[in-house]
């Protein structure tokens, strides 16, 4: 098949959704498929270019051009409605990929509405996060609490503390009638987790959707050469969070936690500050800063365990994958998308969000019951495969078949998918 990706961002500018395409992409054009990537140009990157097998477009949007706008000029990110100049350059690549398929990433997903609207070929959006149904989309009220629903009046009040209230109001409205708009003619959604299928609406929706998580490639546990910074790391054993240090994360949760233990190795931290990070944390916490994935994968072979006490909904978070790929539990939040990636009590332990009294005391027995670690750590590590490219991209070439399939009579070919269940 021939299939177009299309994500707002992509390498060098890197993270979870930018690795997410690009390994997809790679496990794509492995299988025989003829993969091209539309993405957002980058400042030094060239127009075109082959990654590997993947051949990367750069497109250029109005609003990118407007730096004031965003709030990092190197993150420029797609706005969630059409965009004429994006949809423009759209229309070109698709007149020169000729895809059978579409599959989009976020809101770059809403300049291309125009063309699909016209007759454009199957498109396929995947939802990494809450933005079908949330402005910020972390679907946290007040960035305070879980949000409990969409509602005009609260929608640009907690969009306002966010943007601003020009910006919010041109996001929040353009956010959905971009949603309206995708619900009725997107072929198929993909929400990465069930809380995502859930609070974006998809749920006893009439849209077409499927629940498939994101994946870590194949040879993810094959590690590679190790970089200088693995010489900070404790000698002996340590606890591993791996993300940006921020109140969402729940790092105030986990540094008090963490200070409630009793005989407890050091605690790593690697990822980026951000302004709400602790301005000291206990002398037994290493705080790492930002470090290359390949350093991580090392970092989580060397550790303990990992934790990850999330107080929003993450949606799908990788570094749980990447923990289970090398074979390590992790304690996480019962929140978002970790119910979905953990099973409790047998390849790790979830605790309520936001309480430091508990998340002290899954900390402290993973610690003290070696026998609960280790067997926690061997499911982990044998349920993995599920999470791994040959599983879930199998799976998402179906989606594609199934979009490209002729529906007879003019009918799709699948009304709604529902609830399905993650292998």
């Amino acid at each position: 098949m021939r299939i177009l990706l299309l994500s707002q961002f992509y390498p060098p500018v890197i993270g979870g959704e930018e690795r997410h395409v690009r390994n997809l992409g790679a496990a794509l054009a492995q299988r025989g498929h003829h993969v091209g990537v539309g993405t957002l140009a980058h400042r030094g990157s060239p127009e075109t270019e082959m990654d590997g097998e993947v051949r990367v477009h750069r497109l250029r949007g109005t609003l990118q051009r407007l730096g004031g706008l965003h709030a990092d000029a190197e993150r420029p990110h797609a706005p969630p409605f059409p965009d004429p100049e994006l949809t423009l350059a759209l229309k070109r690549l698709i007149a020169a990929e000729q895809p059978d398929v579409v599959h989009a990433h976020n809101w770059i997903y809403a300049s291309l509405l125009p063309l699909k609207a016209l007759g454009g070929p199957p498109l396929v959006i995947t939802m990494h996060d809450y933005g079908l149904s949330c402005a910020k989309k972390n679907f946290m009220y007040m960035g305070q609490r879980l949000c409990n629903g969409a509602v005009p009046a609260k929608c640009l009040a907690c969009a306002g503390r966010h943007y601003g209230a020009v910006k919010a109001a041109a996001t929040t409205l353009g956010n959905w009638a971009s949603g309206f708009a995708a619900r009725r003619m997107v072929d198929r959604f993909i929400p990465v987790s069930h809380a995502v299928a859930r609070h974006t609406g998809l749920v006893g929706g009439s849209a077409p959707y499927e629940v498939i998580p994101n994946f870590v490639p194949d040879d993810v546990g094959v590690l590679g050469a190790e970089e200088p910074c693995l010489r900070d790391l404790p000698e002996g054993e340590f606890i591993l969070f791996v993300g940006d240090m921020m109140g969402l994360k729940g790092i105030h949760v986990l540094a008090e936690a963490y200070g409630q233990l009793k005989r407890a190795p050091p605690l790593v931290l690697i990822g980026r500050r951000a302004p709400d990070t602790p301005a000291v944390f206990a002398p037994n916490v290493r705080v790492m800063g930002t470090w290359p994935h390949s350093a991580i994968m090392h970092a989580w072979r060397r550790s303990l365990f990992g934790v990850l006490p999330s107080v929003g909904p993450e949606a799908c978070a990788t570094v749980v994958m990447e923990a289970m790929a090398s074979g390590k539990t992790v304690v996480a939040s019962d929140i978002g998308g970790m119910p979905d990636l953990i099973d409790p009590d047998e390849t790790g332990l979830l605790v309520a969000p936001g309480d430091a009294a508990a998340l002290a005391a899954a900390l402290q027995r993973l610690i003290d019951d070696r026998a609960l670690l280790g067997r926690l750590a061997a499911a982990a590590a044998a349920r993995v495969g599920r999470l791994k490219a040959a599983a879930v991209v199998t799976r998402i070439e179906q989606v594609y078949r199934e979009v490209a399939r002729p529906a007879a009579n003019g009918v799709r070919v699948l009304e709604a998918a529902g609830d399905t269940p993650c292998p």
